[in-house]
């Protein structure tokens, strides 16, 4: 750029290409966009979740027009937009080499809930937020993908607690105009507006376009003036309502959503992310019943086009309808399909001829789909056990279901002093002509990132010492500790001058910090490492090695007993002696869990074992030298060695949940006192934990590389996706 002002045609086009940026949730997992937003207006990046379009809306025209004849920050603008723009237009992609017949034909992805960012709140926990970084990862690798999805107005709740510490519940409206969101249009240029038979009305629907990266992601909507407010309220909140509303939502998903997408573009392959979307496949099987074919041709075609993936070996995760409501909501199968309304009910049934068993979606799932996956080896195990009564006559080892394990999106889940730091790092070996990183200087940020080379050259002291290590962890510490304290005291709404003194000696930046975040539901025992009390007291309050507890998580409404737990906790952290040692931070949303899973030291969980299908929180926090501290269950029964975070117990478990839950609680605080605690303070002269530090380069090194959905998605891609040779 020349160093003078812009003219009128230069700032209208940095102008339109901000804010198509905005409008592409690449601005996410780029440090350098984020910071140009957060410039425009600090406060309003903090209050307005970190939105880059709705920061473009706070922001005039003429402010930002005037903002941008600054002619450092318009050179660092473009230098972003620069970067954007050949990230879209990149060529030498991992699917370009690997998987090019995606391009025109893409993998077709439907999820109840995609979860992006706290931008855009329309996803309830970890389903939806690894729906969201597949989407991130398969634009990194330049797949051919397409989301599909519902636009939630009041998406997921919002928790607050009422004077007895008990969870309740509200809903904020979103505002798409303030939202990354495009609508999209007919060929006339005028907003989509479908319909579709539900039950014994015709239910209209709009559809919203959400870019990421390189991959749109279509979300169906309800919100209509012209429909009666029963239908209009369909797509309000994310498993919102009763059994009649879910039925529905998933009738729309798998139904509608595939008439959109394929007379946009039509689907090489379809990815059943849970059983929600499985209607979709007795549309598919209509469709080829309409061209011609027989019901078992239609069935078996559209076997040879869906895989499906299952995330849960708990029984009450399965959606199952019953009789009635089917007959009532999903009539249509019937007449469309030519089929009895018993026929119908046997493709959902595992014994076909019980006239009581429900309809389960998992079943029609894995009845019509070509292949199916669960999300970790040992829930791989765990779902063909569940599962072999589909198949009767097979041994365990043959029932037909896989497993990919899960991954996380790396810069997408990266703090933004983190991306700073390593990236730092690795501009800083390469141009020092260092061999260590083993990345090649033409190479993107995130190439790197994402590359076995690059963790393995953090074992290195020579590019990365100690000392830097655990500087780094103790400015993400202290981060967290503020983020808490600030956040509790807007939870106790006591704006004094004394509130305020005493909410900053809340929490102790020395102290040994464990965190605990995740859906409050019974058997992830969130309050298993209290049932030692006084034990825990005692630890808490040792000057010399003083450990600290931080909880979030949120109850489904519906869920006493998860609210119970959280009352427990929070009961605990202001009317006993673990007050200032433990906390509990409300509203538990994709923000929180960035500030717990960077700045605390230690990630606890300790579900009932078998019962973690594959969990990925742990996985944030590795890529931030926070250790691990975990049954042997989903991912972390795979990514432990010994060497790189700690286990509670080995591998294997009682049958009885008392005996377990004893038998786990035993050995959570022996692991707990005997081995982290004293790891963790083990101090040298330099005052530096290098027995600690040794672990956390292994974690890196191990799980980093390893536990990224860029991995994940190209195995779905080689292993599913392309068909078999």
């Amino acid at each position: 750029m020349a160093n003078k002002p812009l003219n009128a045609t230069e700032l209208e086009d940095l102008v339109r290409r901000l804010h198509r940026l905005a409008h592409n949730l690449w601005w996410t997992w780029d440090q350098g966009a984020q910071d140009l937003f957060q410039e425009l207006s600090p406060r309003g990046w903090q209050n307005l979740y970190h939105n880059a379009v709705a920061i473009l809306r706070e922001v005039s025209d003429y402010e930002l027009r005037v903002r941008l004849q600054d002619i450092e920050f318009a050179e660092r603008v473009l230098q972003v937009l620069r970067r954007f723009e050949a990230y879209l237009e990149r060529a030498d992609t991992w699917a370009a080499l690997h998987a090019p017949q995606f391009a025109q034909r893409p993998v077709a992805y439907f999820s109840a809930e995609f979860g992006f960012h706290e931008t855009l709140p329309i996803a309830a926990g970890g389903l939806g937020v690894l729906a969201g970084d597949h989407a991130k990862s398969a634009s990194d690798l330049g797949l051919g993908f397409v989301g599909v999805s519902l636009f939630y107005r009041e998406g997921y709740f919002m928790q607050a607690f009422n004077e007895e510490n008990w969870q309740t519940e509200y809903y904020s409206r979103l505002d798409p105009r303030n939202l990354p969101l495009d609508r999209v249009l007919d060929p006339r240029g005028e907003p989509l507006v479908g319909s579709l038979r539900i039950a014994a009305s015709t239910v209209s629907f709009q559809a919203w376009r959400v870019n990421v990266g390189r991959c749109p992601v279509f979300l169906l909507d309800t919100d209509l003036p012209a429909i009666e407010p029963h239908y209009r309220d369909l797509t309000l909140r994310v498993y919102g309502g009763d059994s009649t509303t879910r039925i529905m939502q998933e009738i729309l998903l798998g139904v509608e959503a595939s008439v959109l997408l394929r007379a946009r573009l039509p689907a090489g392959v379809f990815h059943l992310n849970e059983g929600h979307a499985a209607f979709l496949t007795l549309e598919l099987a209509r469709e080829k019943i309409a061209a011609g074919m027989t019901f078992e041709e239609a069935l078996a075609a559209t076997r040879q086009e869906c895989l499906f993936t299952t995330h849960t070996p708990v029984e009450a995760g399965h959606d199952r309808f019953s009789s009635d409501l089917v007959q009532y909501a999903a009539h249509k199968f019937s007449l469309q399909l030519n089929l009895s309304h018993e026929q119908l009910m046997a493709l959902g049934r595992v014994r076909p001829e019980d006239p009581h068993e429900p309809f389960c979606m998992t079943v029609l799932a894995l009845k019509l789909s070509r292949a199916a996956n669960g999300v970790s080896e040992l829930h791989g195990e765990v779902s063909r056990r569940m599962w072999q009564c589909l198949y009767p006559g097979r041994p365990v080892e043959d029932v037909p279901i896989g497993h990919v394990t899960n991954g996380v999106h790396l810069l997408g889940w990266m703090k933004g002093g983190v991306r700073r730091f390593w990236r730092g790092k690795l501009h800083r070996a390469l141009s020092n002509g260092a061999t260590g990183a083993h990345v090649d200087a033409g190479h993107l940020w995130a190439d790197a990132a994402n590359s076995p080379e690059f963790w393995a050259a953090v074992s290195d002291p020579s590019f990365v010492s100690d000392e830097e290590l655990w500087a780094l962890r103790y400015e993400l510490r202290r981060q967290l500790i503020e983020f808490t304290r600030r956040r509790l005291l807007l939870q106790d709404a006591r704006l004094t001058r004394t509130a305020f003194i005493e909410h900053d000696h809340l929490l102790n930046p020395d102290a040994l910090t464990i965190g605990f975040a995740r859906r409050f539901a019974t058997y992830k025992r969130a309050t298993l490492i209290l049932n030692h009390f006084d034990r825990i007291l005692r630890l808490a309050h040792d000057p010399r090695r003083p450990v600290q507890f931080i909880f979030a998580g949120k109850a489904h409404p519906r869920d006493d007993e998860g609210k119970r737990l959280i009352q427990n906790i929070l009961h605990l952290s202001k009317h006993s002696d673990l007050r200032g040692h433990l906390v509990f931070i409300e509203n538990y949303d994709v923000h929180v869990a960035r500030q717990m899973v960077s700045g605390c030291d230690v990630w606890l969980n300790n579900p009932r074992r078998p019962l973690e299908a594959s969990g990925t929180s742990g996985m944030k926090a590795a890529i931030h030298g926070c250790l691990n501290f975990s049954i042997l269950d989903g991912w972390w029964r795979e990514g432990y060695d010994g060497t790189n975070g700690f286990a509670i117990g080995d591998d294997s478990h009682p049958d009885q949940v008392l005996e377990q839950d004893r038998r786990d609680g035993e050995h959570l605080f022996h692991t707990l006192t005997e081995d982290i605690i004293p790891s963790f303070f083990q101090r040298d002269a330099q005052g530096i934990p290098r027995q600690w530090i040794r672990r956390i380069r292994r974690s890196f090194a191990t799980l980093v590389p390893r536990f990224n959905t860029w991995r994940m998605v190209q195995e779905y891609t080689t292993r599913y996706y392309l068909p078999s040779p």
